[in-house]
């Protein structure tokens, strides 16, 4: 089925977004088993798993719309220093995947294509999990101190 061109493309941002934050995550996941976080590994491995799914249910999406996905775009990704820089910087992306995706039901809904915008939709829901969760850790390191909730990300 031939899809809106302009759909497409947009399509094609996002998922270049979804393929940085799954290297970003990755990444951030691995600092964190190497510094011992195992909570904080697993956890956000989990997400960027997640974002695999986006990736892969975008590409389908672009196929069936009859495009062509690129996958070879990256955009900037921030790698945080340190714990709170790191949800810190998960936490923008997401804001920024959540302002995306919603354009993107709008551009799919003005296109006529509900079933595109259903999926971005679901997306949607979970990119707003995704920013939740780590507006609660960062409350945590707020009320906790960081010392108190890097020790609660140790396994016993």
């Amino acid at each position: 089925m031939k899809g809106n061109d302009k759909l497409i493309g947009f399509l094609n941002e996002l998922l270049a977004d979804e393929l940085t934050a799954i290297s970003q995550l990755m990444v951030h996941s691995e600092m964190c088993a190497n510094w011992g976080y195992e909570q904080l590994h697993k956890k956000i491995e989990s997400q960027a798993i997640e974002e695999m799914h986006h990736a892969e249910w975008l590409i389908q999406r672009i196929l069936f719309l009859e495009g062509l996905p690129v996958v070879t775009k990256l955009n900037e990704m921030k790698i945080g220093r340190n714990v709170l820089e790191m949800l810190t910087n998960d936490q923008n992306a997401e804001l920024d995947a959540i302002r995306s995706y919603n354009e993107g039901i709008t551009l799919a809904g003005n296109s006529g294509d509900q079933s595109t915008a259903d999926l971005l939709t679901t997306i949607l829901k979970m990119e707003e999990g995704h920013h939740d969760w780590a507006q609660k850790q960062r409350t945590q390191i707020e009320q906790m101190g960081l010392e108190n909730y890097l020790g609660l990300q140790i396994n016993p």
